[in-house]
């Protein structure tokens, strides 16, 4: 957690109020003095030191910079849409995948002690990534006018101008309450994100172990650690990609569902769960860390890159 992060944790509600609108007073002038390109620009410089060469990407963050000016499409947005993309999950493959949609609404007002479930939840915007709420026993302990100030301003915060990528542009925003998926000893399972380009699988990004371990690791399509990690520079640690993480028995079935949906982008990340054998849908990734996060060692950024036909 961040100064600012820490700050906020104690700060008063009028305080945290005033420091929501200073930020989204900021949105609001970037959107008007920066267009997408030189927005790009912008952060890629900040992110990398370096300028970015549009007319000739090589690397896979300058490639991924090209395809968020360049590259959109409607159904990105249905994808981006954690509300919205289960429609499309539903359709493609079946409702058993998704995880339990417990409560929904476009009004911040609407969340109150009386419509939290009473089973192990998580509240969430369907449009924001990291901000949430998990609900376990700390149901009487929640600071209602506090949660509510915060799902205010998620709702009011258009991600697109945060990063311009623009499947975020058009999302109609909402919370949402779903069930908190736990592993029978009472863990948040892994997080198993599957990286595609042109349609085909190339690795898998795992976050095992959140509440404990930690830890983030690489494989390839035959269970082979990776060398490598591709990770925001202030998150990365040399510790990382050193567990042992087991192979989940669905991991041939995320590929063959993430290869489906990966027919219909040149590059995207699926995201899967594996609780006890049971398979369920995360969410579909176009942008992984907005094309700012980076590689360790960095020659596997140009060697990705390379995979990665833009035309």
């Amino acid at each position: 957690m961040g100064t600012i992060e820490r700050f906020l944790c104690n700060s008063s509600l009028w305080t945290l109020r005033l420091y929501h609108e200073l930020v989204e007073i900021k949105l609001k002038l970037n959107k008007f003095t920066r267009s997408d390109e030189r927005y790009i620009r912008d952060s890629f410089r900040e992110a990398f030191g370096r300028e970015i060469d549009l007319n000739n990407p090589r690397t896979l963050n300058e490639k991924i910079q090209w395809l968020k000016l360049y590259d959109r499409n409607d159904f990105y947005t249905q994808c981006a849409d954690k509300y919205a993309a289960r429609d499309y999950i539903r359709k493609e493959f079946g409702d058993e995948y998704l995880v339990p949609l417990l409560y929904q609404t476009k009004d911040y007002r609407d969340i109150t002690p009386e419509i939290i479930p009473k089973c192990h939840c998580i509240i969430k915007t369907n449009h924001g990534c990291g901000d949430h709420l998990i609900v376990r026993d700390n149901r009487d302990s929640i600071d209602y006018p506090r949660l509510r100030e915060n799902l205010r301003y998620q709702l009011n915060t258009n991600y697109y101008y945060r990063t311009r990528e623009w499947q975020y542009c058009n999302i109609e925003r909402r919370i949402i309450i779903e069930k908190l998926l736990e592993t029978k000893d009472g863990r948040i399972p892994n997080d198993y994100k599957l990286h595609f380009i042109n349609g085909e699988f190339q690795f898998i990004y795992v976050s095992y172990d959140r509440e404990g371990v930690n830890d983030r690791c690489i494989y390839d399509k035959d269970w082979n650690r990776l060398p490598f990690m591709w990770i925001g520079e202030k998150s990365y640690k040399a510790s990382m990609n050193k567990t042992n993480v087991p192979r989940p028995s669905t991991f041939d079935k995320m590929i063959e569902f993430g290869s489906r949906i990966a027919k219909n982008f040149k590059l995207v990340r699926v995201d899967f769960y594996d609780v006890d054998g049971k398979l369920y849908f995360g969410e579909i990734t176009l942008h992984h860390g907005s094309g700012t996060d980076k590689f360790f060692p960095q020659e596997y950024d140009l060697i990705y890159g390379e995979k990665l036909h833009l035309v």
